[in-house]
């Protein structure tokens, strides 16, 4: 009974039609995922946009370009300081150049000691 070559055919389009369901899923999914990542960058800018002067920027901008995975992180503290309230007015450079001191990893350094 399966072996008729009407039910190959069958299986055959449904496979194709569950191939083809399951392209447009993916594709639907990725285009989601990439404007919910679109949205969050265009609210992380603002929120930087709103509370790092230009100078501060700047700098930000320029240790991104150096030191780009320590520049993100710095970014996000940003980001999460002032979305829990606890910068007050904006951050300008001396601000920054504290901040970026405070995050900065601690160089690997070692004492050598005689005896």
């Amino acid at each position: 009974m399966s072996g008729s070559p009407d039910d190959e055919k069958l299986e055959e389009l449904r496979q194709k039609k569950m191939e083809q369901l399951q392209d447009r899923a993916e594709s639907q999914g990725e285009g989601s995922q990439e404007a919910a990542k679109q949205q969050a960058e265009a609210q992380k800018k603002a929120v930087l946009r709103q509370h790092l002067t230009d100078e501060a920027r700047k700098r930000l901008n320029t240790v991104k370009m150096s030191k780009p995975q320590f520049g993100e992180q710095v970014e996000r503290q940003v980001v999460s300081l002032a979305r829990s309230g606890r910068i007050q007015g904006k951050i300008d450079d001396d601000k920054m150049k504290q901040l970026l001191k405070e995050l900065q990893p601690d160089s690997k350094s070692f004492d050598i000691q005689r005896r």
